[in-house]
C-alpha cells in the first residue's frame, strides 16, 4: 500500500457521503411532491359538487369555514411543492455538480501524487543502476591492475605482455573513474530529486487534498444549511394558512345556523296546510 492509498479510500468515503445526501435529498423531494399532491387530490375530493344540494348546504358558516379549509389546503400543498422545487435546485442539483467537479479534481491530484512517486522511483533505479555499474568498473579495474602487477613480476613474461596488461589496466581503470563520476553525479541529482519531492511535491499534493477535503466539508455543511432554511422559507406562509382556517372557524355562528332550525322545520311541517 502506497502513501496515497489511505488518502484515496478517505477521498471516495467523501464522495460516497455526499451522493448518499444528495440521493436524500431527492428522496425527501418526492416525498413533499407526493404529499402535495394528496393534498390537492384530497381538497378537490371534498369540494361540493356545482348545482347541487350540497352546495346549497355551504350557505352555513360552519360549511364556509370547511370550504375555507380546502382552499387553505390547496395552498398548504403548493408551500410543500415549494420546498420540493428548492430542494432540488438549491441542493440536488448543486451538489451534483459539485460531486462532479470534486471527482475530476480528486482524480487529478492523485494523478499527480503518483505521477511524484513514479518519478522518484525511477530517479532511484537509476541510482542503483549506476552505483552497480560502478561498483562492477572498480573490480574489473582491481582485477586488471593486479593482472598487469602479476605479469609486471614475472621475468618469463614478455615485454608487450606486459605493456598489453599495463594498457588493459589503465583503460579498466579510466572506466571506472568515468563510472564513478557519473555515480556521484546521479547521486547528486537523486538527492536534489528526493528534497524537492518530500519537501515541496508531495506536501503541495497534500496540502491540496486536504483544502478539498475541507471545501467538501463545508459545502456539505452549507447544503445542511440550506435543507433548514428550505422548510424555513415557507413556515410563515404555512403558518398564515393555518392562520386563514383558524380565522374561518372563528367565524362560525352558532346561533345563525341554529336559529335556521324552526324555519326550515316550520316549511316542512305547515307543507299538509289547515287546521287539525
Amino acid at each position: 500500500m502506497d502513501q496515497f492509498d489511505t488518502l484515496e479510500k478517505h477521498t471516495q468515503w467523501g464522495i460516497d457521503i455526499l451522493e448518499k445526501y444528495i440521493k436524500f435529498v431527492k428522496d425527501r423531494t418526492e416525498i413533499e411532491i407526493n404529499y402535495a399532491k394528496q393534498l390537492r387530490n384530497l381538497a378537490k375530493k371534498y369540494q361540493p359538487k356545482k348545482n347541487s344540494k350540497e352546495e346549497d348546504e355551504y350557505m352555513y358558516s360552519s360549511c364556509q369555514a370547511f370550504l375555507a379549509t380546502l382552499n387553505e389546503m390547496n395552498d398548504y400543498a403548493g408551500q410543500h411543492e415549494v420546498i420540493s422545487e428548492n430542494m432540488t435546485s438549491q441542493i440536488t442539483t448543486e451538489l451534483a455538480r459539485y460531486v462532479q467537479e470534486l471527482k475530476q479534481e480528486r482524480k487529478s491530484h492523485f494523478h499527480d501524487g503518483r505521477k511524484a512517486q513514479q518519478h522518484i522511483e525511477t530517479c532511484w533505479k537509476q541510482l542503483e543502476s549506476s552505483k552497480r555499474r560502478f561498483e562492477r568498473d572498480c573490480k574489473e579495474a582491481d582485477r586488471a591492475q593486479q593482472y598487469f602487477e602479476k605479469m609486471d613480476a614475472d621475468l618469463n613474461v614478455t615485454k608487450a605482455d606486459v605493456e598489453k596488461a599495463r594498457q588493459q589496466a589503465q583503460v579498466r581503470h579510466q572506466m571506472a573513474e568515468e563510472s564513478k563520476g557519473e555515480y556521484l553525479s546521479t547521486l547528486q541529482r537523486f538527492n536534489q530529486e528526493q528534497r524537492e519531492h518530500y519537501h515541496t511535491h508531495i506536501p503541495t499534493i497534500f496540502q491540496k487534498i486536504q483544502d478539498m477535503e475541507e471545501r467538501r466539508i463545508i459545502r456539505i455543511g452549507e447544503s445542511m444549511k440550506t435543507f433548514a432554511e428550505v422548510d424555513r422559507q415557507v413556515t410563515p406562509i404555512i403558518g398564515k394558512c393555518l392562520d386563514e382556517i383558524t380565522k374561518a372557524v372563528d367565524s362560525i355562528d352558532p346561533k345563525h345556523v341554529s336559529g335556521k332550525l324552526p324555519s326550515e322545520l316550520g316549511s316542512h311541517l305547515g307543507c299538509g296546510g289547515g287546521d287539525i
